[in-house]
C-alpha cells in the first residue's frame, strides 16, 4: 500500500493498538479510531447500500448562497455527494454536519478547492516557485497553504499541477514547475510534503491531488485543452517521471487531464490509469476526472453518449467524476448490464474511503484551525521570501542595480501598483486588500531614504492610450532612476488562456522604448504568467528583474532586491525564447545528425545570390539564430560567482554505484550573494538517442564576498537509467561527460564511463 511515510506510520501504529483488543459490538468498527484504517473501510464498505456506494464517486460543485446549501443538504442527507468543490466557507461545517449527523452511515464529505499556490497569503505562482530552486521553501509555501485553507473547512487541494510545459504560449504553464523533469520531480514532492503533513495526525492536512495526468503540458501549438502526441518513451521519460516521484511521496489523489494522446482522452486511458499508475505504481489512493472530462470524451468523439462516457471513464480508472454527472445518472443501469463490475465499484469506493480515513475526518470532521492564521505574520514573511528568491535577475549592465539610498526614483508602468494582477491566476481567495505592491513597499519601506515620483504611464497591461506615457517621461527628467514595471494581468495566463504573441501587449513596449530615450538608467521588471518574448526591451534596458506573478508580498521582496538589501537568486525555470516561432523550445533536446554549430548567418547578413549551402546546413534559426535568449537555469546575482576544480572522485562507476562530484564555489564579489549550483550529465551513446544535457541536481550555496567552498553532489548511477529500445528503464555502460555551473549553458567538462 503506497501512501505519505507519516499515514504509514499512523496505519501501523492503529495497527499495534488494535491487536489483541476486543471490540464493543454496539460501536460499528468503521467509527472505531482504534482499528487500522483498512479494516475500518472494509467494514463501512459492507454497510453500503448500491445507491452510497455510488454517491461516494460523485463530486459536486456549491454555486453558493442558500439555495445552494438546501439543495446539496438534501443530496447529502440521501447519500448522493462524496465531495464538494467551492463550498463557501459559512456553510463548509453545516453541510459536513449534515452529512455525519444526519446521512445513515455518516460518511463525511471531503470538501476541496483549487488552492494553487496559497489560500489568503497568496505565494509566487507555481512557476515562480520553481525559479526559487528551494524544495524547502517550496514546501513551506504547501504547509502554510493547507494551513490557511482547513481554517475554511478544505481538506483536499487540486495541486501540485507536475506537467512539464516547455511551450509558453500555454496559458497553464504559470500553474506548472516548468520544463525540467529533475526540477519538477523535486518540486511535486516538496508541495505533496507540505499539503499533507502528517495527515491523520494532523487536521491542518490537505490532499494532495497530482495534475494533469498525464501529458497535458504538451498540447498542441500551446493551445489549451488541444491534443497531444507523445509516444511510450517519452511519456515515460519525461512525462510520466514527476508523477511517479509524487506517487512514491505519497500523494493521496490524482487528476486525469483533458487532453488525448494518441487519440485516446486522459480520462479513458485505462493503460495509463490503471496498468501503470495502480498495476506498476501501486497507487492506492483515488483518480479523480477534471471538470467535466469525462463527459467531455463525448465531445472528443470517443464516447457515444453520457452513458457511454461514464462506462469508458470508470473502466478506465476514473474514481470520482468531477462535476458532470455521468456516474450518478447510468451507473446502476451499466452494473445491472454487466458492463461495469461491482468489485470495481467497492475498489473505487474503498480507496475514497480509505483518504477520508487517513486524513481523520471520521474522527475530526469539523473545522479546529482558528481563524486567525490567516495572513500571519510568519505566513507573510515566508510568502515575501518566496518572491525574493523567485525574482529572476535577466541583466544588470554596468552595476544599475542595486540603487542607492538619497535617490530619486521614478515608479511606472501598469504593474507598479496592481494588487489584484500581482497575484496571478488561480486566485479564488486571496484579497488584494492584502497585497501589498511596489509602490506600497517604496512608501512605506524606502520613503524616508528615496524620494519616489509615481507615473503610471498605462491603466493596465493591455492599455493603449499612450497619453499617460508622455506624462511619465516628462517626470523622468527629475529622476535619477527608473524603474518601470510591465508585464501581464492575472487574466492573460492560467486555464484556457493560451496566447500565440509572447511580446508585451498593448502600449508597454513603446513605454520601454520612450523611457530608455530618456539616458536615465531604466531598471525593467517584469511581472507575468509565463517567459515573455522581450528581447527588444532587454536590449533597451540597463538592468532586468524577471518575477513570475509573486502574490501577496511580492512588493517587498522586489523592494528588498531592487534597494540591495538582499541580493536575487532567482532562476529561469523555463527556456526563454527569443521569437515565439522557436517554441516549444527546451534545453534537454535531442542533438540531431547537424546540430547548430559555426558562426550564425542570420537572414540580413546572407549575402545575395548565396550558394544553397553556404550557410552550413545545421540545425537553426535564419531570422532567429542558434540558441534563445535566456538558456533555463540563468540568473544573475550581486555577488561574482566562479567555479574551479569540477571533477569526479573515479573515472569509472558499476551500475549500482553513486557518483560523487564536486566544484569549488567562490564569490569574487563585493556582496553576499546565493549561487544556485547545478550539476548536468549527458550519455554520449545510447540505445535510443539521449538529450545534449540533463540537469540531475542542484544546491543553493550563499557567500559572502571573497569566500570559497567546496560543493559536493552524491548522484546515483540508477538516476542515469533511461528506457531503451526493449522499454526497460535500465543504466546502459558507456561514455558520460558531467559538467557542474550557474546554468544550462554549463560546459560539460568531466568525463567518465559506467561498466
Amino acid at each position: 500500500m503506497t501512501m505519505h511515510p507519516a499515514l504509514a506510520v499512523c496505519a501501523a501504529g492503529m495497527l499495534l493498538v488494535s491487536c489483541g483488543s476486543g471490540h464493543d459490538s454496539g460501536t460499528p468498527l468503521y467509527k472505531d479510531p482504534s482499528q487500522p484504517v483498512e479494516k475500518r473501510v472494509d467494514d463501512l464498505l459492507s454497510r453500503m447500500t448500491l445507491d452510497e456506494k455510488i454517491g461516494q464517486l460523485n463530486q459536486r460543485s456549491s454555486w453558493g448562497g442558500e439555495s445552494a446549501t438546501g439543495y446539496f443538504s438534501k443530496e447529502i442527507e440521501a447519500g448522493n455527494i462524496g465531495s464538494l468543490l467551492n463550498v463557501d466557507p459559512v456553510s463548509a461545517d453545516s453541510l459536513q454536519r449534515v452529512a455525519v449527523e444526519k446521512s445513515r452511515l455518516g460518511i463525511p464529505v471531503l470538501l476541496s478547492r483549487d488552492v494553487i499556490h496559497g489560500y489568503r497569503t497568496i505565494f509566487p505562482i507555481p512557476l515562480g516557485q520553481a525559479a526559487t530552486f528551494d524544495t524547502a521553501l517550496v514546501a513551506q509555501g504547501a504547509r502554510i497553504a493547507a494551513v490557511e485553507a482547513s481554517a475554511d473547512g478544505i481538506r483536499w487541494t487540486f495541486s501540485p499541477m507536475i506537467d512539464i510545459s516547455r511551450d509558453a504560449r500555454w496559458g497553464r504553464i504559470a500553474e506548472s514547475f516548468g520544463e525540467d523533469v529533475w526540477l519538477t520531480r523535486q518540486m511535486g514532492r516538496a508541495m505533496v510534503r507540505g499539503y499533507q503533513g502528517d495527515a491523520g495526525n494532523d487536521s491542518t492536512s490537505m490532499a494532495a491531488c497530482a495534475k494533469h495526468f498525464v501529458g497535458y503540458g504538451a498540447s498542441e501549438s500551446g493551445r489549451d485543452y488541444n491534443s497531444t502526441f507523445i509516444p511510450e518513451r517519452q511519456l515515460r521519460e519525461v512525462y510520466l517521471a514527476p508523477f511517479e516521484d509524487v506517487c512514491r511521496e505519497g500523494a493521496m489523489t490524482y487528476m486525469s487531464s483533458f487532453n488525448d494522446n494518441d487519440g485516446i482522452p486522459a480520462s479513458g486511458n485505462r493503460h495509463v490509469l490503471t496498468d501503470i499508475l495502480r498495476g506498476e505504481w501501486g497507487f492506492d489512493g483515488f483518480v479523480v476526472s477534471d471538470w467535466a472530462s469525462v463527459a467531455e470524451m463525448i465531445n472528443h468523439g470517443y464516447c457515444a453518449d453520457r452513458k457511454d462516457a461514464a462506462r469508458t471513464g470508470f473502466n478506465a480508472g476514473v474514481d470520482m467524476e468531477m462535476e458532470s454527472g455521468t456516474y450518478i445518472e447510468n451507473m446502476k443501469a451499466l452494473i445491472d448490464e454487466g458492463a461495469v463490475k461491482m468489485d470495481d465499484i467497492d475498489r473505487s469506493v474503498a480507496s475514497v474511503l480509505r483518504i477520508k480515513f487517513l486524513l481523520g475526518l471520521f474522527d475530526n470532521p469539523y473545522i479546529t484551525t482558528p481563524q486567525d492564521v490567516l495572513y500571519a505574520p510568519e505566513h507573510l514573511a515566508a510568502a515575501r521570501q518566496a518572491a525574493a528568491e523567485s525574482a529572476i535577475l535577466l541583466k544588470n549592465a554596468d552595476e544599475t542595480l542595486p540603487l542607492k539610498e538619497g535617490m530619486t526614483i521614478l515608479l511606472t508602468g501598469p504593474m507598479a501598483d496592481a494588487p489584484h494582477d500581482q497575484m496571478g491566476t488561480w486566485v479564488f481567495d486571496g484579497q488584494k486588500d492584502h497585497t501589498v505592491t511596489l509602490l506600497d513597499a517604496f512608501k512605506d519601506q524606502w520613503g524616508g531614504r528615496v524620494k519616489v515620483i509615481y507615473e503610471p504611464g498605462l491603466a493596465y497591461s493591455r492599455d493603449t492610450e499612450t497619453s499617460g506615457i508622455d506624462c511619465a517621461v516628462a517626470a523622468a527628467r527629475g529622476a535619477d532612476a527608473i524603474v518601470a514595471v510591465v508585464g501581464e494581468e492575472a487574466i492573460l495566463s492560467g486555464e484556457a488562456h493560451s496566447m500565440a504573441d509572447l511580446n508585451l501587449v498593448g502600449a508597454q513596449s513603446e513605454l520601454i522604448g520612450r523611457l530608455a530615450k530618456t539616458g536615465k538608467p531604466l531598471v525593467t521588471v517584469v511581472m507575468a504568467g509565463r517567459p515573455l518574448t522581450i528581447g527588444k526591451e532587454v536590449e533597451e534596458s540597463d538592468a532586468v528583474l524577471y518575477s513570475f506573478h509573486p502574490g501577496t508580498m511580492g512588493g517587498p521582496a522586489l523592494a528588498d532586491i531592487l534597494m540591495g538589501e538582499i541580493s536575487p537568486s532567482g532562476r529561469t525555470p523555463v527556456t526563454f525564447a527569443k521569437t515565439v516561432g522557436q517554441l516549444p523550445m527546451y534545453y534537454s533536446h535531442k542533438n540531431t545528425g547537424r546540430p547548430a554549430a559555426g558562426t550564425e548567418v542570420l537572414i540580413d547578413d546572407i549575402e545575395l545570390e548565396a550558394g544553397q549551402t553556404s550557410l552550413g546546413c545545421t540545425s537553426f534559426w535564419l531570422d532567429a539564430g542558434f540558441g534563445p535568449l535566456f538558456p533555463f537555469g540563468y540568473g544573475l546575482t550581486y555577488g561574482d560567482f566562479r567555479y574551479s576544480n569540477v571533477k569526479t572522485d573515479k573515472n569509472a562507476y558499476g551500475k549500482d554505484d553513486t557518483i560523487h562530484a564536486s566544484a569549488v564555489l567562490t564569490n569574487s564579489g563585493k556582496r553576499e550573494a546565493t549561487e544556485v549550483v547545478q550539476l548536468y550529465v549527458r550519455d554520449l551513446v545510447g540505445s535510443v538517442t539521449r538529450p545534449v544535457k540533463e540537469l540531475k541536481e542542484f544546491r543553493r550555496v550563499t557567500l559572502a564576498p571573497g569566500e570559497s567552498v567546496t560543493v559536493d553532489f552524491d548522484l546515483p548511477v540508477s538516476e542515469l537509467a533511461f528506457y531503451g529500445q526493449d522499454m526497460q528503464r535500465n543504466v546502459e555502460a558507456g561514455e558520460f561527460t558531467l559538467g557542474i555551473g550557474p546554468d544550462s549553458d554549463t560546459e560539460l567538462s568531466c568525463s567518465f564511463t559506467v561498466k
